[in-house]
C-alpha cells in the first residue's frame, strides 16, 4: 500500500460560478448595453487595441470576466492583483513581470488588473501612472465604488470608464437553465423561481452559489433524476432553506447614497408610495433606522418649511419615538412621517433664502452694526450712544417699526426670502406684503399742514 501522503492530491474542487464563467463575449450574461455589436466595449474588443479602464458595477456583474476576456481578445498577459490583500510590493512585482514579458514578447501587451481597486490609497493608485503613460501596461480596474469619489483624477483621466448593470430577470434566468445541466439543481415552481430570481438581486455569483447550495438537499428530487419526476419544490422550502437574508445594500457606498437620494426625492415629488418603497429598501438593507429619521428632519426644512411646519415638528417628534421604542417598533413612526411629508405643501424660499443670504455675506464687505441695533448692557455702551434711538417695535402700531432699516446703514435692504403661494407661506406672503406696505408709507414725505393767511 502506498503511504498516502505519495499519492498524487485529488483535483481541486472548482465552484460553479468559476466553471460557468464565461469564455467569449457572447457568452457574457447582461451588459447589452456595452457589449451588443456596436456599442462602446464590443467596439474596444473588436478594434484590437487594449486600452486602460475602469469597470464600475455591483458585485457579481462580470467585472472580472471581462478583464480576463480582454487579456485573451489581445492575446496579452494576465496580471491580476487584490487590493484588499496586495499592496506596493504586488504593484512592483506585476511591473517587473511585465518589463520580463516585453523583453521577451516585444509585440504583446501586459494587462494588470487590479479588483476593488478604490481599496488602495492615493500613492498605490499613483504607482501605476509612469508604467501607463509608457505603454508598459494596461490598466484594468473593477470597483464597486464611484470612481469619481475613489479612484485618483491622474489615474481617472487615464483610463475609461464602463458602468457594468445588475443582471436583468432574463439573464439570471438562462444561467438557472445552464446551471441546472452541470449540477442537480431541485425542480421549482414559478414562484419559487422567481424568488429566488429576486433574492440573487442582480448578482450572478450570488444566484449560482446559491444553486449550488441548494444541489445539496434532496439530492433525489431533482432535474437530474431520470426515474421520476418529482414535484417541484415550492416557495416555502425555498425560504426554508435560504433562511432570512437580507438584499444587497452597500451601506456606506454609492449605493446607500443612490438610494436616500431616491428616498428624499420621492419625499419632494410628493409621492408617499415611493417614499415609503425606498425607507422599506434601506431598512431591509440594514441602515440605521436613526439615519433616515435625520434625513427626514432635514427634509422638513429643506423642502417643506414654512409652507407647513408642522412637519419639522413630527419629524422630530419621530425621531424621539424611535429612540424610546427602538426598531422595529419605532419605525411605523418613521412611515406616519414620511407619507405627511410627501403629502406636505412643499416650499423651499427658506432654503433658498439661507443661501443666498450666505452667498452674499460671503461676497460683501464686513459692515459696521448699526449703533441704534447693538446691545448696551454696560454704562460705556450707553455713553457711546449704543442702543440709542432704537425704536421698540412692540410699542409701535401692529407691533412693527415702520420704516426702520435693520440691514447695515451703508447697505440698501436686501431680498432673500421669496415665500411661495402654497400652504402657510400663502398668509406669510400676504403678512410681508402689508408690511411692506407700510414701510412704503411710512418713508413717503409727510404733507405740510396748511399755513393760516394772516
Amino acid at each position: 500500500m502506498k503511504d498516502a501522503l505519495f499519492e498524487p492530491l485529488a483535483p481541486k474542487h472548482e465552484p460553479l460560478a468559476e466553471r460557468l464563467r464565461p469564455k467569449s463575449l457572447d457568452e457574457v450574461a447582461g451588459q447589452e448595453h456595452l457589449l451588443s455589436p456596436g456599442m462602446a466595449l464590443r467596439l474596444a474588443f473588436d478594434s484590437g487595441v487594449p486600452h486602460s479602464c475602469i469597470f464600475w458595477g455591483p458585485p457579481g456583474v462580470g467585472k472580472t470576466t471581462l478583464a480576463r476576456l480582454m487579456a485573451g481578445a489581445f492575446d496579452a498577459q494576465f496580471i491580476m492583483i487584490s487590493a484588499v490583500l496586495g499592496g506596493v510590493k504586488e504593484i512592483r512585482e506585476a511591473v517587473d513581470r511585465a518589463n520580463a514579458f516585453q523583453q521577451s514578447h516585444p509585440n504583446k501587451r501586459t494587462l494588470v488588473f487590479v479588483d476593488e481597486v478604490h481599496r488602495f490609497n492615493k500613492s498605490q493608485q499613483d504607482a501605476f501612472l509612469p508604467h501607463v503613460e509608457s505603454g508598459l501596461l494596461t490598466f484594468i480596474g473593477a470597483t464597486t465604488e464611484n470612481p469619481s469619489f475613489e479612484v485618483n483624477s491622474a489615474l481617472l483621466s487615464r483610463a475609461q470608464v464602463y458602468v457594468l448593470r445588475p443582471l436583468g430577470v432574463q439573464s439570471l434566468e438562462a444561467l438557472i437553465d445552464k446551471a441546472s445541466a452541470l449540477v442537480p439543481v431541485p425542480a421549482l415552481n414559478a414562484q419559487a423561481r422567481a424568488r429566488l430570481v429576486s433574492f440573487a438581486d442582480g448578482d450572478a455569483r450570488r444566484l449560482l452559489n446559491t444553486l449550488e447550495m441548494l444541489s445539496l438537499f434532496d439530492p433525489k428530487d431533482t432535474l437530474a433524476d431520470a426515474q421520476a419526476t418529482p414535484a417541484p419544490k415550492d416557495l416555502l422550502w425555498l425560504e426554508q432553506v435560504l433562511g432570512e437574508q437580507l438584499r444587497r445594500h452597500d451601506k456606506g457606498g454609492e449605493q446607500f447614497y443612490d438610494t436616500i437620494s431616491a428616498l428624499h426625492k420621492s419625499v419632494r415629488g410628493s409621492d408617499p408610495d415611493a417614499a415609503l418603497y425606498w425607507m422599506a429598501r434601506m431598512l431591509d438593507g440594514g441602515v440605521d433606522p436613526s439615519y433616515i429619521a435625520r434625513r427626514m428632519i432635514r427634509m422638513a426644512s429643506e423642502d417643506i418649511g414654512l409652507a407647513d411646519p408642522r412637519a419639522l415638528s413630527m419629524a422630530l417628534e419621530a425621531m424621539q419615538t424611535l429612540e424610546r421604542l427602538g426598531s422595529p417598533e419605532g419605525e411605523l413612526a418613521l412611515a406616519q412621517c414620511v407619507v405627511y411629508l410627501s403629502v406636505a405643501p412643499k416650499s423651499n424660499a427658506v432654503y433658498k433664502a439661507f443661501k443666498a443670504a450666505q452667498q452674499f455675506v460671503k461676497a460683501d464687505q464686513t459692515r459696521d452694526v448699526p449703533l441704534r441695533l447693538r446691545n448696551a448692557p454696560t454704562q460705556m455702551m450707553k455713553q457711546l450712544d449704543y442702543g440709542r434711538a432704537y425704536r421698540y417695535a412692540h410699542d409701535e402700531p401692529e407691533a412693527f417699526a415702520a420704516g426702520e432699516h435693520y440691514f447695515p446703514d451703508d447697505l440698501k435692504a436686501q431680498t432673500f426670502y421669496a415665500p411661495v403661494a402654497r400652504g402657510l407661506e400663502i398668509k406669510i406672503a400676504e403678512k410681508l406684503k402689508h408690511l411692506q406696505d407700510l414701510n412704503q408709507q411710512a418713508q413717503q414725505p409727510q404733507a405740510q399742514p396748511p399755513t393760516e393767511k394772516k
